[in-house]
């Protein structure tokens, strides 16, 4: 063993991944805790995991994988129970033409796992390497979508069932009779498609009834992926399990109802919003993640130009005035506006928020939630606040002519407003203020700048290719060719590590409009969003179409992301 110990690192050193000083501390420092050499090195830093297990491959002679771009088909990662996979942290690879199972592992000294392998499939095992902590996440991913107690397989079991479960849904109110027949399944089951989702870092689940069957979806980095469809018959079931957890009354069928539910996955608390709506075939609901982690971005993050991160900074920094964030449901507004407003939190400053609802939980933020069933509606809210003198306001958002006019009128006595607004672009929020009955001049006087913005999905970083698009698509994207050459167009060409999708995680593409003397003026006068646009975009304003052209030419996303949210204007 120690021979094999100073082979592995002797070619790591031929390769010059390590130098011989940081060989010996390495040393040093598994003699005095008691782990092997090679995770020394890793801990030091001095070498990664991957260089590690590819220098011990090497010594075994035997071949080293990566995970990230190996596909293994479900009829493989079906050979061995999830149980075994997930003690041994080892993962079924390929069936050999000798009808040998290639076994992955991450220590090949381990001849006890391999014998136990041999006796529990009666197969002779080949081995071949990758790094432990790839294992398991290898393992996660493979086993989330077939084997063992995952969603699909759960669905898989009451599919082939053929007993007829909540038939008592239709003819009885009581909650007993609803759950009672599959309670331990449907708790599972639901607590199932919770996890999945999270491991697959859906914002929301989609669960919706159709004639036949009850379709499940997640929606991935803002993109709908169909997973499931469970039997119709269990429609009742999963509703109630879903109601009884946000604790929404299980009898009502018939009107729109909300809730919440708190679930602990691992380390992770989650909050997660349920809306649930009669449709003709039943009741559908969706259920939105929220993950705390996921608004802990700084304003660094958020993907601003370096132009618009510099005038966003210093508009926050202003002591009054209206700061307005626009775009669709679900393009990160809250995000940003929560990033403005961490960044403002310090102890010299009283932030108060009105919210429908509250969302996510801010330490240091005074949050209030909208109540209209007792009359707190965001106007009232505002009037109070102000009297609790604070400097920061955020308005969730501005629904009403009341809302906004008393935004407006916390900005003119000296207060920074935040708030939403749902239009398409910057300009038009000037043009939907008046729309909504505010007079120009107010708009004119106290909004300082309006942001809109969307998310585009981002490039895969394991998967990332160089790529030149076709001049079809650099002509629709009004791109010149000798311009593209010197661009890094990239994309995915799909692994493991994005699901195959080539995408993975989400960035904004934004656009600022700052109120310059001149854009005042118009909105004063009452004009049109295209005049108000042209100007802005003369003196200087980037569209959210040039802005997402800029980060697809950097290799950030795809030009085909930028063309699904933003579209072309006259200007760009």
């Amino acid at each position: 063993m120690a021979t094999g110990m100073r082979d592995f690192t002797e070619i790591l050193i031929r390769q010059r991944v390590i130098s011989a000083d940081q060989l010996a501390e390495a040393a040093q420092m598994a003699r005095a805790s008691g782990v092997k050499v090679g995770d020394a090195l890793v801990r030091l830093g001095y070498a990664s995991s991957e260089d590690v297990m590819r220098a011990i491959a090497q010594e075994h002679g035997l071949d080293f994988v990566n995970l990230n771009e190996v596909v293994i088909p479900p009829s493989v990662v079906e050979l061995v129970p999830e149980s075994v996979a997930r003690e041994n942290a080892i993962l079924p690879m390929a069936v050999e033409d000798d009808g040998a199972l290639r076994v992955i592992m991450s220590d090949p000294t381990d001849l006890d796992t391999r014998d136990k392998l041999r006796f529990i499939l009666n197969k002779n095992v080949e081995i071949a390497l990758a790094p432990r902590e790839n294992i398991v996440d290898a393992i996660n991913r493979h086993y989330g979508q077939t084997e063992g107690e995952s969603a699909d397989s759960m669905l898989q079991e009451f599919t082939d069932t053929a007993i007829d479960f909540t038939e008592t849904v239709e003819t009885t109110d009581t909650a007993a009779e609803v759950i009672d027949e599959t309670s331990a399944p449907i708790v599972r089951l639901v607590q199932l498609v919770i996890s999945e989702a999270v491991t697959l870092r859906a914002s929301d689940i989609h669960i919706e009834p159709f004639e036949d069957r009850v379709r499940v979806r997640y929606r991935i980095d803002g993109v709908l992926v169909e997973r499931d469809a469970a039997p119709r018959r269990l429609l009742g079931a999963i509703l109630s399990r879903i109601k009884i957890l946000a604790k929404i009354d299980i009898a009502e069928r018939r009107r729109p109802q909300d809730g919440r539910i708190k679930v602990s996955l691992g380390e992770k608390e989650l909050d997660l919003r349920v809306s649930v709506l009669p449709t003709n075939h039943g009741q559908s609901v969706v259920m939105r993640l929220l993950d705390k982690d996921s608004i802990k971005v700084g304003l660094r993050q958020l993907g601003l130009s370096e132009d618009d991160f510099r005038a966003f900074t210093q508009l926050i920094r202003r002591p009054n005035g209206i700061i307005l964030v626009t775009g669709p449901t679900g393009s990160g507004k809250t995000t940003t506006l929560y990033a403005a407003l961490n960044d403002l939190n310090r102890p010299d400053r009283k932030i108060i928020t009105a919210e429908d609802p509250v969302e996510y939980y801010l330490p240091g933020i005074n949050q209030v939630e909208v109540r209209h069933s007792i009359g707190l509606d965001f106007a009232r809210i505002i009037r109070s606040m102000l009297r609790q003198a604070p400097n920061v306001i955020l308005v969730g958002e501005m629904r009403d002519s009341e809302t906004a006019e008393m935004g407006i009128q916390a900005s003119l006595t000296g207060h920074l407003v935040f708030s939403t607004l749902h239009t398409n672009d910057a300009p038009g929020a000037v043009t939907r203020m008046v729309d909504m009955g505010v007079p120009a001049y107010l708009v004119a006087s106290s909004v300082i700048a309006i942001m809109a913005q969307r998310l585009v999905r981002v490039v895969c970083t394991k998967c990332k290719q160089p790529y030149m698009p076709k001049d079809a698509v650099l002509e629709a994207a009004g791109i010149r060719r000798e311009v593209a050459e010197k661009a890094n167009f990239a994309r995915g060409k799909g692994c493991g590590y994005c699901q195959r999708s080539g995408y993975r995680g989400r960035i904004g593409i934004y656009e600022l409009l700052l109120m310059r003397s001149k854009i005042r003026e118009m909105a004063f006068k009452g004009s049109s969003t295209q005049d108000l646009r042209k100007v802005a975009v003369a003196q200087g304003m980037k569209t959210l179409y040039q802005d997402g052209i800029m980060k697809a030419m950097k290799g950030i996303t795809t030009i085909e992301e930028v063309f699904r949210v933003a579209k072309r204007t006259g200007e760009d």
